[in-house]
């Protein structure tokens, strides 16, 4: 009889699974703390300063006053006076990554990040034969330690949703376990919140129907939820019942590459020729890395009121280099009818409809 992982008895699932969750610990700011000895036990955010930009990451030093990642850095320097801001160095993050990847890929090829700080990683057979996914979890997370100088905390499931939820249970540098039979258990107390896609929104309907934590929520029937929420309905029906079929997929294919600039001082469409050109290239650049063609062209503004403009073009023949990719985006920009006088705060160029480079040189050949 198992004591220290995942029995693999069925909750619902085509089979049993043990999935593990991993999430590095306040990633950026950690990588920053680890490679500065002065910034250790500091308020440290990771953000470029000015009254556009948003934080990228926060030390636990600095949540303590209230920062949190997405709030606008002006906000946070209000909360936390005396905090560290650190440029983000996103190539120093992703090298960083990509070590915590090779430690993943030492126990199972199910690997699905999620971001460059967390990832699934299906441990139902583990390379190394380890009796139980929370084995697995123990020994990767003392791996990232020993190795990075970093901490992970871990969440370990039967299924994405719980594994999900557990990895942020015991957060910093925690590890917690949902057996299969601690499902009902563990799920009924929970606020509605923590599913995910319950936002605030979300949430603030369902308490107006009486609804606050998941056990509430399980006393509607299928029927009830489908006419309430629609197809989404039928997730919370199974999400409350602690049911995920979804399974860890590994190299998820990019669906688009996108680069955007928030404008320290608003700008009129004329004024953003040069930043256009420069997220072209950046864009085109990490479009190479991905080894597809992408056919589709995406210009996205933000006006000063914050309404956002799209607008798309698919060329009959695929890009060829970075001027072609800036030349396209910059033909949407003449598709944007609005009054001279408009101003704009963001602006973004984007790939998307990728392809296989083979398939498309197939394809090409019969147009």
């Amino acid at each position: 009889m198992m004591t220290d992982g995942l029995d693999p008895t069925s909750t619902g699932l085509p089979g049993p699974r043990k999935i593990v969750h991993v999430d590095m610990d306040a990633f950026y700011a950690s990588v920053e703390q680890r490679d500065d000895a002065s910034l250790r036990g500091k308020p440290v955010v990771v953000a470029w300063r000015g009254k556009r930009s948003v934080v990228c990451a926060a030390s636990y030093e600095a949540r303590r006053f209230g920062v949190r990642s997405a709030m606008a850095a002006v906000h946070a320097e209000r909360l936390c006076p005396h905090a560290i801001f650190i440029p983000p160095d996103f190539p120093r993050y992703k090298a960083v990554s990509q070590s915590v990847r090779e430690i993943f890929r030492r126990h199972t090829d199910l690997i699905e990040p999620l971001s460059l700080d967390e990832a699934y990683l299906d441990v139902t057979s583990n390379k190394m034969g380890l009796p139980t996914a929370t084995r697995v979890a123990r020994i990767i997370r003392q791996q990232i330690r020993e190795e990075l100088n970093l901490t992970a905390s871990a969440g370990v499931a039967p299924n994405k949703f719980l594994a999900k939820i557990a990895s942020d249970w015991r957060k910093p540098d925690g590890l917690f376990v949902i057996q299969p039979h601690e499902v009902e258990a563990f799920l009924l107390p929970l606020p509605v919140g923590r599913i995910p896609g319950v936002g605030k929104v979300m949430e603030d309907r369902l308490k107006q129907l009486g609804i606050s934590a998941v056990g509430d929520l399980r006393n509607l029937s299928q029927p009830d939820l489908h006419g309430l929420f629609g197809r989404y309905g039928m997730r919370l029906y199974e999400l409350a019942r602690g049911i995920d079929h979804s399974r860890v997929v590994p190299d998820r294919p990019t669906k688009s590459i996108s680069a955007e600039d928030t404008f320290e001082t608003d700008l009129t469409l004329d004024g953003t020729e040069d930043i256009i050109r420069r997220l072209a290239e950046k864009v085109w650049n990490a479009s190479r890395r991905d080894g597809r063609v992408a056919r589709t062209v995406v210009l996205k503004l933000k006006t000063s009121e914050f309404n956002i403009l799209t607008r798309s073009h698919t060329p009959a023949v695929p890009l060829a280099s970075a001027e072609e990719l800036a030349a396209t985006a910059l033909a949407l920009r003449n598709r944007v009818e609005i009054r001279a006088s408009q101003k704009f705060r963001l602006v973004g160029v984007g790939l998307s409809n990728f392809q296989d480079a083979e398939t498309q040189s197939r394809s090409s050949l019969f147009d």
